[in-house]
């Protein structure tokens, strides 16, 4: 089998970045005996992790089968496997996915790294999984197949995060992890992880769920894995895992649980965590073989749905696009920025100032109307810093560096040598014209002036300034540290130089960056007001909520009501004004929105509900077509305004700023997937075959 699909590897998988499996033999300590240590190298740094595609599960059965030759000769005594320098293995490589036409070619793949890991598991010596770097998918898998696991401190990342992508643990997991650390805990990460924006669990996170049996500090993590290995295989080390309850009403009600979570994300519209639910609660009594084959038809069942390409398509844009923005200038044209100054010492411009310190490395300077209001932005960054040192995620020197960097004042001449000056004030236009004003009279003519703005327009903002085209929109999404994108909005007369700095800041920040039209609310906040509006106007209307939100259960990370009361109801009352104002009743504002925004409450209250005089109650097809219908409308405009570059943008923004999901491929595949975008605009949003299965 190993020849047939390393050919096949070699025709079909042509691009394959092979994972090589490169064995060396290491004489533990104690007198332990002689371990084969298996490091798992695909020959680029850390920006290109390990991952296993056909050829490597080739070359690793290969591996495999050599060193049980060589376990029954009693040449080695025990086998490790460790990753490259900060990188374990981050499961399958996916890259070909989208040109799979038949569901056989899923299945063979499938079966071929149960083949091997299941070798693993049978070798004659004890095996062990040394974990030094970020582990996911197939990497937590071959883990899994291991008799022992270490685990260093360090590592940043573990996961299984398939069931975000449209699929499952497909090489164990759904089998593997709920035999060692219990059906309750393994859902944690097989769900409800997954289906909380792919939560990721630290090293530490992941030894505590009992994912691995010794924790490392990484400095030494490999020396002390292999002592503590020499213990195990002498008697001197006792490995004691808690014992796992089997009992079969605690096994499915777990298993139950994690379907209501499932239901109320996905609204019963994504296949895949629910057939990894059902593979989960087989488990607690299959035999290895059955869970395993079980494994490989749910793989070649969702590697012919669209929401796994849809997936996939998504994970493109978030890993290729967002690193190359449509319609950035030359980076060239960017000029340095040495020194930043922040308008405002809210909320929101203490979390910029903290950001722009932390990552740009340079002097900021906070400013406000007072000095009570400076110290409290000061205070803040202060404790934000206080409470990373003591999580341990920064050390002291780190700390005092950004404290030193990250200033206050009441007055805007300390801006006078900036190079980058941002207003995080109140979301009012005459407001923001007149600090942009006493700005320019501060700062040099090369400065640049930046806008958080999430509504207003850039073009008006600057349309008394000396120099209106060095004014840009930078508009961030909250929690500034958490969410991943950056707005970048040129007005009428912004120039290519300050646009293309606002690019390479918004880079050096670490932020997935995207060009809009300076047009009302930009790109997510305009199609989220959209959304929310038709919902808004359906409850208003009769609607029960429990309707309405089953209806949209897996467009938005959380109901809209529950948004609501995360953004806020006045933020999100005055986004949708504004909207009103530029483009008219398509976005509704609600009476019952008003109510509760003049009662000052923190969200939806459905005793200030101002219900129709004629309630209007609909079903749940027809909420989900109304609101799509919205959805489709509002993104057909704003391609054909040139609001975003394409529609790939607009799925980019609502995945990155509104956590949208990733098996939707944020909006436009969902919108061609159920017919609408046909029915709305007379044509599909994306070709055929870009986020779903190939005709």
């Amino acid at each position: 089998m190993t020849e047939t699909l390393a050919a096949k590897a070699a025709t079909q998988f042509p691009d394959e970045v092979v994972t090589k499996a490169l064995v060396r033999d290491l004489t533990l300590p104690a007198r332990a005996g002689t371990m084969a240590l298996i490091t798992l190298d695909n020959g680029f740094d850390h920006t290109k992790p390990n991952t296993f595609g056909p050829a490597t599960i080739a070359g690793l059965t290969e591996v495999v089968a050599g060193l049980r030759a060589r376990a029954e000769a009693g040449e080695i005594q025990a086998v490790g496997i460790t990753g490259k320098p900060f990188i374990f293995a981050v499961g399958a490589d996916l890259t070909a996915v989208p040109a799979a036409r038949e569901r056989e070619q899923a299945v063979e793949i499938a079966r071929a790294g149960h083949t091997v890991f299941a070798a693993i598991m049978d070798l004659p010596v004890p095996t062990f999984a040394f974990v030094n770097g970020a582990a996911m998918g197939g990497g937590v898998e071959i883990a899994l197949a291991c008799d022992y696991r270490t685990i260093s401190a360090g590592v940043p990342a573990v996961a299984l995060p398939e069931a975000f992508l449209g699929l499952v643990p497909g090489w164990g997991g759904c089998y593997l992890l709920p035999n060692l650390i219990g059906v309750q805990k393994a859902l944690t990460v097989i769900i409800e992880n997954p289906m909380n924006t792919n939560k990721m669990l630290s090293g530490p996170a992941a030894f505590k769920l009992g994912m691995a049996d010794a924790m490392f500090a990484p400095a030494d993590f490999l020396e002390e894995s292999l002592t503590w290995a020499a213990g195990v295989l002498s008697g001197s080390v006792e490995v004691n895992r808690p014992e796992v309850d089997r009992d079969e009403t605690t096994w499915n009600t777990a298993v139950d649980l994690a379907k209501a979570l499932v239901d109320v994300k996905t609204g019963g519209k994504s296949p895949a965590p629910y057939r990894a639910l059902d593979l989960v609660r087989a488990a607690r009594t299959a035999g290895r073989a059955d869970a395993f084959a079980a494994e490989d038809e749910a793989l070649g069942d969702l590697v012919m749905g669209d929401e796994l390409r849809a997936g996939l398509y998504s994970f493109d844009l978030v890993q290729r696009r967002a690193k190359r923005p449509a319609g950035a200038p030359d980076r060239a044209l960017a000029r340095p920025v040495t020194k930043v100054g922040i308008v405002g010492a809210g909320l929101m411009a203490s979390q910029l100032a903290l950001l722009f310190a932390q990552r740009l490395e340079v002097p900021v300077v906070m400013t406000d109307l007072d000095q009570e209001r400076v110290d409290k932005g000061i205070a803040y960054v202060h404790g934000q810093l206080a409470d990373r040192l003591a999580k341990g995620r920064m050390t002291q020197d780190a700390v005092n560096k950004l404290t030193g960097l990250i200033t206050g004042a009441t007055s805007k001449d300390g801006f006078a040598d900036a190079d980058f000056v941002i207003e995080a004030v109140f979301e009012e236009i005459s407001v923001k014209k007149q600090v942009f004003a006493e700005v320019e009279a501060v700062v040099s003519a090369e400065c640049i002036l930046a806008t958080n703005t999430s509504s207003l327009s850039i073009t008006e903002m600057a349309a008394d300034l000396e120099h209106p085209e060095r004014v840009v929109g930078f508009h961030f999404f909250n929690p500034v540290a958490v969410m991943p994108l950056l707005e970048i909005i040129p007005g009428d007369k912004t120039d290519d130089a300050a646009l293309a700095t606002a690019f390479a800041v918004g880079k050096a920040l670490k932020k997935t960056t995207i060009r809009v039209k300076d047009s009302a609310s930009f790109i997510v906040n305009r199609l989220l007001g959209r959304f929310m509006g038709e919902y808004s106007k359906i409850v208003d209307e009769g609607t029960p909520v429990a309707i309405a939100d089953q209806a949209v259960a897996g467009l938005a990370p959380m109901p809209p009501y529950v948004l609501l009361s995360l953004v806020g109801p006045a933020i999100a009352l005055h986004n949708v004004e504004t909207l009103h104002r530029a483009f008219g009743d398509r976005f509704y504002v609600s009476p019952s929105m008003q109510a509760v925004v003049a009662a000052k409450k923190p969200g939806f209250d459905p005793s200030l509900q101002v219900v129709a005089e004629h309630p209007v109650e609909l079903t749940v097809p027809q909420v989900r077509e109304r609101v799509l219908s919205a959805i489709a409308e509002e993104v057909g405009m704003m391609l054909a305004d040139g609001v975003a570059q394409a529609p790939m943008d607009i799925d980019l923004a609502m995945i990155t700023g509104a956590g949208f999901q990733f098996w939707n491929g944020g909006i436009c595949p969902l919108l061609d997937r159920e017919g609408i975008s046909e029915k709305v605009l007379g044509r599909r949003l994306l070709p055929p075959g870009a986020a779903s299965v190939p005709a």
